[in-house]
């Protein structure tokens, strides 16, 4: 019986020590598969093409099982049909799921990081806001003064002109009053005229008249005088 137990006990024992000693492994996804001139083992192998790689079916022999595919470089040729697979190998597909995986655990970082460019370029913009409605402000003041100017402008160039009408009416006014004075001085110099004129004939009137009088009063006294 001690025996027995002893055997046991290293059975026990050796199936222990071979289940510590094991390692779980898998069989690699990278598979490479023959890109061949023909629909058969017998044609020569142009290339060997990865797994993943993506191929675009050209045709099908069914009773070959081969397919005639054509690769992204051009490269034209037969595979195994039994090969291909309508969707990414297992893989490629982990690859691009630990690649998203990686961006999207980037993300919130990029996410803060774009948050504060935003918040950069929002204050920027609004500062730029202020400078340009403070600008507007200005030129619209400039504006408003430009518009007063311009209408002051007018209304001097109004005022001239209405200015130049009056000095044109009083230069003709003047005019008229000269002619008028110098038909008045005319007028004048004729009446002096005249009445030197009419004094010389009164005065010659007189001269011739006088002497006369003065005879017949002579006469008239003389005849009074012979008549005593």
């Amino acid at each position: 019986m001690v025996l027995i137990k002893f055997r046991y006990c290293l059975i026990i024992l050796a199936l222990c020590t071979g289940a510590a000693a094991a390692q779980t492994q898998y069989v690699t996804d990278q598979l490479k598969i023959t890109l061949r001139t023909g629909p058969s083992t017998e044609h020569r192998v142009l290339h060997m093409l990865s797994s993943g790689t993506p191929v675009e079916v050209l045709d099908t022999d069914d009773a070959a099982g081969y397919t005639y595919v054509s690769t992204k470089d051009g490269k034209t040729g037969y595979v195994l049909t039994r090969l291909l697979m309508n969707n990414a190998s297992a893989r490629e597909r982990l690859v691009v799921v630990e690649s998203r995986l990686a961006e999207l655990q980037q993300e919130p970082g990029r996410l803060t990081s774009k948050l504060a460019a935003l918040q950069d370029d929002h204050e920027s913009l609004q500062a730029l806001h202020r400078r340009t409605e403070s600008e507007n402000r200005s030129l619209q003041k400039q504006l408003e003064d430009i518009r007063r100017a311009a209408n002051d402008a007018i209304n001097i160039t109004n005022e001239r002109n209405m200015l130049r009408k009056r000095v044109a009416a009083l230069n003709g006014q003047v005019g008229e009053l000269k002619l008028e004075n110098h038909d008045l001085h005319n007028q004048s110099e004729r009446k002096w005229f005249l009445m030197g004129a009419g004094a010389i004939i009164v005065g010659i009137v007189l001269g011739l008249i006088l002497p006369r009088l003065r005879l017949r009063r002579r006469r008239d006294s003389w005849g009074s005088l012979s008549g005593f």
